[in-house]
């Protein structure tokens, strides 16, 4: 297996070497320009006369002649137009034009260095020129009809009357396409006969590679060919086709997937990825695959691709597979994919949105399914699935009405379970102030300034339901919850005493639900909840009002770089009030008590019966107390350096916000200052370098104390009603963030003004380009941008932990990026270190690229941990041409079989 793995490697970097040195030892296709003359050329005087240089003629003065021809029978006469930049000579009824030659009759267009018009027959024969100094053969005929492409040549004889005529050596693109190379006998406007052509995606004069095709006929928008081979640098290759035809139209154009043979060592030899290609319109494609193992495990993918320009793009991808990993009669694990991804141009239907995101599945359709999966590292190693499809409607008109409706989905791959919103609903409102006035002019008093606004929203859900029972019909009667949530916001806000600005506000919120719970303990004391059908409705409400201002501090230096750094402070400070609602007075809070048995005592339970509700119900006891933050920020003023022309001092932050927020309640009979919070963020080098921390800190002081379980001795913390300040001491770090995150490139160190994007963008990219970007959606590896030099990720992580008795902590660095190493070579990676246990994390991955032009060489190791494997593809960049690739790799899901 070493010897093999080792044979691929060296072959693939020899053919490597070989396209790389392209031009440098190639044999070229073309024949000699005189033997494609001579063969051409049927006029009997081969040897054009030579034009006299009159002065005319130096001063490149175009020289015209036109004829009157009849283009058929009862046809009305057409003008044939002829005009050289050089000399034009006469000889009896064949014109010789030289210089730039151009030859024009109805549809027909004709443009060379050397055309010889013989208006007896009907005849054009054009030819290039070869360059004294450089000696390359120049100014090659280009010819066109009607619509179609234009068509270089070698040279060319052409019937104008009856469209008939004979080309060497052409070369014409059509989209991605070049035909190149060969003979081309022209029989009508609709066909013509081709002899050793190229079909390639390469737009090389001499391309890398292409399919040669021995015979074949050229039709409007296929070539339907004999005989062809695959030929790469010039080199035949000894796989061919007894006939086949390509497709060379504007349109999309149906066709089989060749697939590919292999062998994976737990599923034996499989015929990957064969199926078909249906192009449903110029706006949406269906690709249907499948792979089969002889072990009979199986795969089906189908993939629908939809776009239009001005409207909607997505796509839609359906997967399923069965496959046996185990022993011959085991049964079959079977797994299921589907994902959805649909945009909609904001332009189309203004007023309304419509978007989705879907990508839903069994939780083992990842690691079981090599082929559709590949190498995506974080596909195998993702833990939720989530999807979300959504409407929304705007109208205009008092409050702007707004209705959002969504269906979402999240899946945990490892507990296996599914949560669904079926749907959930969203009707808004915004803030009107009913008291103001449409033509009111002067200063609103205070009582215009009120606000009320509402919202409702509504929600079916499933929670967390196992995966084998989602489809079940008690899943969706018995474990559904629904409900409907009103808001009633109603706010006033104004300026006092000119510098602090007044907020207060009401904000009423009812419930109403379709179930509720009780809750009885049963014979054996065993606690039994029931769901209870039937509307229920509850309401809760919050009041609050604060004020807040901003204080500004400065500082002035007079010397030196730093001219001044600003010091800005947002205090605010609030009385919020909120009833108990975990008082037995609440009709929908209730009380249980178990039996009185011995030896067992009794038991005593409160309970709401909006428990584990969709919104859980009115939460929590008494509230009344003072809410307190304080916002602060730090920004530097640097003087311009002696160079910069503008003069302008520079402004950088030093700490762009620091807050610091607790809560004190009243209402409390014990521990009325809530945990001190605060959270900070900053960023440097034109925000390029990204910090953020947080943490929370202990205001009370903590007691110590032993147990004893399992024969052994336990500590526990326990705070107590004392503030550590009363000891001298400050409050007690309890936990700690911080993270700083740093993308490095040379738009850090040298950055370029903002330049608004020209050309295309997804509203107005045409359907080849949506193609493309449609494969890069879905590979991303299919585009590796080599006008970056290099680009380095950093994300630091570091967290912090203290329950008194013990502490705990992380300490991680996230790398990836990528580097050039010359033009044409890309080595991207990514990793995670593990600092505190000095150890690199498994999900380490290293990429090779090589541009090869029209070829692309990719290569991808995981070079430890459970995922361990490789991945080495040489393939064609054309999204036509996808198929003609070679690949070599070892699944991760044969490690024991891996030989690096």
């Amino acid at each position: 297996m070493k010897f093999i793995s080792l044979f691929f490697l060296l072959a693939i970097i020899l053919l490597v070497n070989i396209i790389s040195a392209s031009g440098t030892s190639r044999v070229s296709s073309y024949r000699p320009v005189a033997d494609t003359l001579i063969k051409q050329d049927t006029i009997k005087n081969k040897k054009p006369p030579k034009g006299k240089k009159s002065s005319a003629t130096s001063a490149k003065k175009t020289t015209a002649v036109n004829d009157t021809t009849k283009k058929g029978q009862g046809d009305l006469e057409s003008e044939v137009h002829a005009v050289a930049e050089d000399s034009t000579v006469y000889v009896g009824n064949i014109v010789y034009l030289y210089g730039k030659a151009r030859v024009t009759y109805v549809d027909f267009e004709l443009d060379a260095d050397y055309i010889r018009w013989d208006k007896k027959n009907h005849l054009l024969f054009a030819r290039g020129s070869i360059d004294p100094k450089t000696k390359q053969y120049i100014n090659r005929p280009i010819s066109k009809q009607k619509n179609e492409d234009a068509v270089e040549s070698d040279s060319l004889v052409f019937n104008y009357e009856t469209k008939k005529g004979k080309l060497t050596n052409p070369n014409t693109k059509q989209q991605e396409n070049y035909i190149t190379h060969g003979q081309v006998k022209v029989l009508n406007d609709k066909e013509a006969a081709v002899r050793n052509i190229i079909f390639t995606t390469c737009n090389k004069p001499d391309p890398d590679f292409g399919i040669v095709i021995t015979k074949g006929i050229a039709e409007k928008k296929q070539i339907i060919s004999g005989p062809a081979y695959l030929e790469i640098e010039g080199i035949p290759i000894p796989i061919g086709i007894p006939f086949g035809f390509f497709p060379k139209q504007d349109t999309r154009t149906s066709g089989v997937i060749i697939p590919s043979l292999g062998e994976d060592p737990r599923l034996g030899f499989y015929l990957r990825n064969f199926g078909y290609y249906l192009g449903l319109s110029d706006y949406a494609s269906l690709t249907s695959t499948g792979t089969y193992y002889t072990n009979g495990s199986y795969e089906i993918n189908s993939v629908l691709e939809y776009f239009d320009r001005y409207k909607y793009s997505g796509n839609l991808s359906l997967s399923y597979g069965a496959h046996n990993y185990g022993l011959p009669g085991d049964p079959f694990a079977r797994d299921f994919n589907i994902t959805w991804s649909h945009s909609q141009n904001p332009n189309s239907n203004p007023g309304s949105t419509f978007s989705a995101s879907v990508n839903a599945g069994t939780s083992s359709f990842a690691r079981n399914d090599p082929s559709l999966v590949g190498f995506n590292l974080q596909t195998l190693t993702q833990n939720t699935l989530r999807s979300s499809i959504s409407y929304g409607k705007t109208w205009s008109g008092l409050g702007t009405p707004n209705l959002t409706v969504s269906l979402s989905h999240s899946q945990d791959l490892t507990a296996k379970t599914v949560t669904l919103e079926l749907p959930t609903f969203n009707f808004s409102i915004a803030t009107i102030s009913p008291f103001d006035s449409k033509t009111r002019v002067t200063d609103a008093k205070w009582y215009q300034k009120i606000t009320i606004g509402y919202n409702v929203t509504g929600t079916n859900k499933i929670t967390a339901v196992p995966e084998s029972e989602l489809f079940q019909s008690a899943t969706f009667t018995k474990k559904m919850q629904n409900g409907l949530q009103h808001q009633i916001p109603i706010g006033l806000s104004l300026n006092v005493f000119k510098y602090f600005q007044f907020n207060t506000s009401i904000n009423y919120t009812e419930d109403w639900y379709f179930q509720s719970i009780s809750k009885h303990y049963a014979r054996a004391d065993s606690l039994v909840t029931d769901t209870v059908p039937g509307f229920k409705r509850v309401g809760q409400y919050t009041l609050s009002a604060g004020f807040s201002t901003k204080l500004y501090g400065l500082l002035t230096f007079k010397s030196g770089t730093l001219m001044a750094i600003r010091h800005v402070m947002t205090p605010n400070i609030s009385f919020s009030y909120r009833p108990d609602y975990s008082s037995l007075d609440y009709n929908f809070n209730r009380s249980i008590v178990s039996n009185a048995t011995i030896p067992y005592p009794v038991v005593y339970q409160r309970y709401s019966i909006f428990d584990n509700s969709i919104y859980n119900g009115p939460q929590g006891g008494k509230q009344a107390g003072l809410n307190f933050s304080l916002d602060n920020s730090l920004e530097a003023k640097l003087r311009p350096k002696s160079n910069d022309t503008s003069q302008t001092p520079r402004k950088v932050w030093i700490l762009q916000d620091l807050s610091l927020s607790t809560f004190y309640n009243f209402a409390a009979d014990s521990f009325k200052l809530s945990a001190i919070s605060f959270s900070g963020h900053t960023a440097f080098l034109h925000d390029h370098l990204n910090i953020t921390f947080g943490g929370s800190l202990n205001p009370y002081e903590t007691k110590i104390s032993d147990s004893i379980s399992n024969n052994q001795v336990q500590r526990y913390a326990r705070s107590i009603d004392r503030y550590t300040f009363q000891d001298g001491r400050l409050p007690m770090l309890t936990s700690f963030n911080f993270s700083a995150s740093a993308s490095l490139n040379p738009a850090t160190f040298h950055p370029h003004p903002t330049v608004q994007p020209v050309g295309n963008t997804l509203q107005s990219i045409n359907p080849q380009q949506a193609s493309k970007l449609a494969l890069i959606n879905s590979d991303p590896t299919a585009y590796v941008d080599f006008n970056v030099p290099y680009n380095v990720t950093l994300n630091y992580s570091y967290t912090y932990s203290n329950n008194v008795t013990s502490t705990s902590n992380t300490n991680t660095l996230a790398i990836s990026g990528d580097v050039n190493l010359t033009s044409k070579w890309k080595v991207q990676y990514t990793t995670n270190v593990d600092l505190r246990v000095r150890q690199i994390s498994s999900a380490t991955s290293f990429s090779i690229y090589r541009d090869l032009h029209c070829w692309d060489l990719a290569m991808t190791w995981l070079p430890f941990g459970y995922y361990k494997s490789y991945n080495v593809t040489l393939r064609v960049k054309s999204a036509i041409l996808q198929d003609l690739k070679l690949s070599k790799r070892s699944d991760y899901t044969s490690n024991q079989y891996f030989t690096p």
